[in-house]
């Protein structure tokens, strides 16, 4: 069943897909996680906002190094809400209590629905709603002062395919993700009360009052040939940047993707040894005065 975003996305839908993001980020994505507990009081309050499958707050569980920790999982998606709790409750042991909140980031009144938190997380949430700045701000009310705030947005986009796949034209890949790109400008046109945001992260993170703003890299790169995983991945996410590509694709780029998707044909990416993962994300944050 579909369920409502303002993107229109059906993310439950795409649970398979972030479960692998998942397991492919973790290990780099854990150096993050320890940056950003570092610092924190013991027993700190954790509140991650479009929490999706959960996977940040697993490795924020993981990195506890005391009890009484409490994490609130929040998301506008009732089925990824009920994935995330069950995968971090599993890991968080009595390092940490575990609670969802059914909840929307662009509802202006979350912070009455939230507790105090000393660590607030968003991974990739804020550009999916109209308004990105107040998004940013209703963020910034979720920490008690002195609390952190940390988005992961931006950074370098990532690549998988070889750039001649010795079927159709080279450089598809390059062309997928151009394509994805207007059709992103397109769907942010079309969200109701869509408001344009023209600067950059840090500069929402300022204007919505947090000290000492900085960011940090993370670099995603696993080589070819990869597990079996890597090339589960690469079909997943080809198959949906075809898919938002749609007619912004030329036919014969359309009947590429099609051959490289198709078990049944030669160039099939399941079968090639040379499928890689490389990009970075970035993480920005800022503190509540």
């Amino acid at each position: 069943m579909a369920v409502h975003t303002h993107d229109d996305i059906d993310w439950a839908d795409r649970l398979r897909s972030l479960r692998m993001a998942e397991a492919l980020d973790a290990e780099p994505t854990r150096e993050a996680a320890r940056r950003l507990l570092d610092g924190m009081p013991d027993g700190p309050t954790i509140v991650d906002v479009g929490c999706g499958a959960g996977g940040m707050s697993v490795l924020f569980a993981e990195e506890l190094t005391s009890a009484g920790a409490r994490i609130v999982l929040v998301d506008a998606t009732e089925h990824l809400l009920a994935e995330a709790h069950k995968v971090v409750s599993a890991v968080a042991g009595d390092r940490a209590a575990v609670e969802t909140i059914h909840a929307d980031v662009a509802d202006g009144g979350l912070p009455a629905k939230l507790p105090p938190a000393d660590l607030v997380w968003a991974s990739r949430v804020v550009h999916h709603l109209p308004d990105q700045q107040a998004a940013i701000g209703t963020l910034a009310k979720l920490a008690r002062p002195g609390g952190l705030v940390a988005i992961s947005e931006g950074g370098l986009d990532f690549n998988c395919l070889p750039w001649d796949l010795g079927i159709g034209r080279p450089g598809l890949e390059e062309r997928l993700l151009a394509a994805r790109g207007e059709w992103f400008a397109e769907m942010r046109a079309g969200i109701p009360g869509s408001v344009s945001m023209p600067y950059g992260w840090n500069i929402a993170l300022q204007r919505a009052g947090l000290d000492d703003v900085d960011s940090f890299g993370v670099l995603i790169h696993h080589p070819a040939p990869g597990p079996d995983l890597l090339r589960e991945f690469v079909l997943e996410r080809i198959t949906w940047l075809t898919e938002v590509a749609g007619d912004l694709l030329s036919a014969e780029d359309r009947e590429t993707a099609a051959a490289l998707l198709d078990p049944a044909d030669p160039a099939f990416l399941g079968a090639r040894q040379d499928l890689f993962l490389q990009g970075a994300k970035t993480i920005h944050r800022g503190c509540r005065p």
